[in-house]
């Protein structure tokens, strides 16, 4: 299955000029973890709520002196549309992330993550456990 059948395309972006504050006020609002940092369409950082407390609030930092481009991840490992969701955990554990955004060549077309992924599975268990239900034999 392709992650593109899976990934949200409502995805929370801003300018690398953004400031802290409404990086921080747009989380709360969109009720999301984390917000891409495009040039365009292109994702070229990522800023998550951890971001915000390592690299801000844990370094005693004045956050109305910083924009997303001084806390963000730079070039963030995204994952091809096509690609599939085995893939999407793959990059996730080989690079200790939880967020991917989706691309279509260059440009974003969404994010996935390890929530998403993590629902996927549940799903698909109790797909399993009612089947299992079904073919199991009185007792």
């Amino acid at each position: 299955m392709p992650v593109d059948d899976l990934a949200r395309s409502d995805v929370v972006t801003a300018p690398p000029g953004e400031s802290i504050s409404a990086l921080a006020s747009t989380m709360r609002s969109r009720d999301v973890g984390s917000v891409v940092i495009t040039d365009g369409d292109e994702p070229v950082g990522i800023v998550t709520d951890r971001d915000l407390t390592l690299r801000v609030l844990a370094e005693s930092v004045d956050p109305s002196e910083l924009t997303a481009a001084d806390v963000m991840t730079d070039d963030p490992h995204t994952i091809d549309k096509q690609a599939g969701f085995y893939r999407a955990t793959e990059l996730m554990s080989d690079h200790g992330v939880r967020r991917l955004p989706v691309c279509d060549g260059d440009d974003l077309v969404g994010i996935i993550t390890a929530d998403d992924l993590t629902e996927l599975l549940a799903d698909e268990q109790g797909r399993m456990a009612e089947i299992i239900r079904a073919q199991r034999p009185p007792y």
